[in-house]
């Protein structure tokens, strides 16, 4: 039997990201986290309040608005890699410039590849490389697009120690080269002290 009560997931959030900095959202699983980062980039909507990204209201647009927002400004890395199996390392990074109609496509990503030490693997399928191997590509394709946000969901959730630590170097080199503004979500404490601040949720709510 289905309730009439309204689930409130995020309630009494009020933040301001400026520019270049860097955000850890933390917090228990179902605290939130991913939830919020979702409502941020526009991939979901908030039932109240207002989410501006570049000083434009995330409420007031619709889906094709947003979604073309995204593609212009907004980059992601996934907990998951989200490649897509039957291209390349090189055609991963190139699709995302290619759908935004750029000409210097296949350029660019062979440029971000070989900033992130792939530059020898960019014909190598995503089954043929490591789990670190993926992650660096899906960084290349975040940032070969020069967002200026960068979500990270749990970046280095399905690596081992070593390779986590060389992604988050790797991650915060390129945030500053960039000057892009990072966001991600993460369980860890120690990624998190590295972020210019960090806001920490439980049960939807900003915890101190």
């Amino acid at each position: 039997m289905l309730s009439d009560e309204t689930l409130e997931i995020l309630s009494g959030i009020d933040l301001e990201i400026k520019k270049g900095d860097s955000l850890a959202i933390v917090g228990r699983s179902g605290s939130g986290k991913t939830t919020l980062l979702g409502l941020l980039a526009g991939l979901d909507t908030a039932s109240d309040g207002s989410i501006f990204i570049l000083d434009r209201d995330l409420s007031n647009m619709g889906e094709e608005d947003r979604a073309a927002l995204r593609a212009q400004h907004v980059g992601f890395i996934f907990q998951s890699f989200q490649l897509l199996s039957s291209l390349t390392a090189l055609e991963n990074v190139m699709l995302p410039l290619e759908l935004r109609g750029d000409k210097n496509a296949k350029q660019e990503a062979e440029e971000f590849l070989q900033r992130v030490g792939l530059g020898e693997r960019v014909g190598h399928f995503p089954h043929q490389l490591s789990g670190g191997e993926q992650q660096r590509v899906a960084i290349a394709r975040a940032f070969a697009c020069k967002p200026s946000i960068l979500f990270a969901d749990e970046p280095t959730g399905n690596l081992d120690t070593a390779t986590g630590q060389n992604i988050i170097d790797l991650l915060f080199e390129l945030n500053r080269s960039e000057a892009t503004t990072l966001i991600m979500v993460t369980h860890d404490d120690s990624l998190a002290a590295r972020c210019n601040s960090t806001l920490r949720l439980e049960s939807g709510r900003v915890s101190a």
